[in-house]
């Protein structure tokens, strides 16, 4: 290889560099611009995925892709919006009262002249201090209640900055419905694995979605409204609030709704009302409980195809590293992992195996 020959070898390399350095600022910069936005992203994408065969009905009856976004981000926002709103609203104004609930029914726990407890009490009074376990208890409950009063009012405050981020999911949403399809091609073109492979990973990611969504999320609101209806209906105070506990209780594995309910039903032993004591407890285990080994198979069924261990530490995990979305993005991240680490061990499979079958057209 001569001089000149050479040269052109080093300005080509030197070329390849300055481009790469480029490219790379480049994403760098995009990523600055995207990244207070990512999270506007990710719960988008969960909602159109989620609601794909509702809006799969609608394009097939109205049949013009823009209408058809349009109606089903309306109903995404009818569906979801409003109930949390409502559910947000109601939170706000029950915090200090649940507070003071918890307060009195573990007051009444370590009473030694309760009719329930009463007799443990005063066996554990002769080894330990209660008067100053109550008190203990008292403050840190304070302290809980003054940090979750701060932070509503911190949340309230920024009402018009989570109503902005409220439109911006529902502009992305509405692209996302309308555009879909694209969406997917590009980010699978965009994927340096064998095309059957791509697909393969696509497809998890919408099982471990479905599967949390439509079995999880479903499941655990149901049982939060049975057992927020059944406070209410005994006349248990913050109602709403416990509602809610049970529904972040039932999302996360190997815990539940039995977390909240079992201690109202003492509570309410505790507090003499033994009727109302014994009715919660038979609606937990009749009915509470029974909703998830009912519906669970029906609507989770094998789909997720992950470990119950692996997704206890995935939702715990997505909570930890992403917020909220994490319930769902967590698992999703792991069924990622994990196909992406099966690709790398059958590398040939891909190209041994028969070609797809063709999507259906959005």
């Amino acid at each position: 290889m001569n001089d000149d020959e050479t040269d052109a070898v080093r300005r080509e390399q030197a070329r390849r560099l300055i481009l790469l350095a480029t490219v790379v600022g480049a994403f760098y910069l995009c990523w600055l611009m995207l990244e207070p936005f990512v999270d506007v992203l990710l719960w988008a994408g969960v909602l159109t995925l989620t609601f794909e065969p509702v809006h799969r009905r609608i394009l097939a009856h109205v049949r013009r892709p823009d209408l058809s976004a349009g109606l089903s981000t309306l109903f995404v926002v009818v569906v979801i919006g409003a109930p949390m709103g409502l559910v947000a609203w109601a939170i706000a104004r029950e915090i200090a009262p649940a507070i003071g609930m918890l307060q009195t029914g573990l007051g009444q726990l370590l009473d030694p002249d309760s009719e329930l407890t009463g007799p443990a009490m005063r066996w554990l009074g002769r080894h330990v201090d209660l008067a100053q376990i109550r008190h203990q208890i008292s403050e840190q409950l304070r302290a809980l209640g003054m940090q979750l009063a701060n932070r509503t009012l911190g949340v309230l405050g920024n009402v018009l900055g989570l109503f902005i981020r409220a439109l911006f999911v529902v502009f992305v949403a509405y692209y996302l419905f309308r555009d879909g399809r694209m969406v997917r091609d590009a980010m699978a073109s965009a994927i340096p694995l064998q095309d059957r492979q791509t697909r393969e990973i696509l497809r998890r990611i919408g099982e471990v979605v479905g599967a949390s969504v439509h079995g999880v999320l479903v499941i655990a609101t149901l049982q939060g409204v049975l057992g927020g209806l059944a406070f209410a209906v005994l006349g248990v105070p913050s109602a709403i609030i416990w509602g809610v506990a049970m529904v972040f209780l039932s999302l996360i594995p190997l815990a539940g709704a039995f977390v909240v309910w079992i201690p109202a039903a003492i509570y309410l032993f505790a507090s003499g009302a033994w009727i109302k004591g014994i009715l919660l407890a038979l609606w937990g285990v009749l009915v509470i409980s029974l909703v998830d080994n009912f519906l669970r198979p029906r609507l989770v069924g094998k789909r997720a195809k992950l470990h119950e261990l692996f997704i206890f530490f995935a939702v715990l995990g997505g909570l930890q590293v992403f917020g909220l979305i994490g319930l769902v993005l967590g698992p999703v991240v792991l069924a990622i992992a994990l196909s992406l680490f099966e690709a790398f061990r059958h590398p040939g499979d891909a190209a041994a195996a028969p070609p797809p079958d063709p999507a259906p057209v959005q």
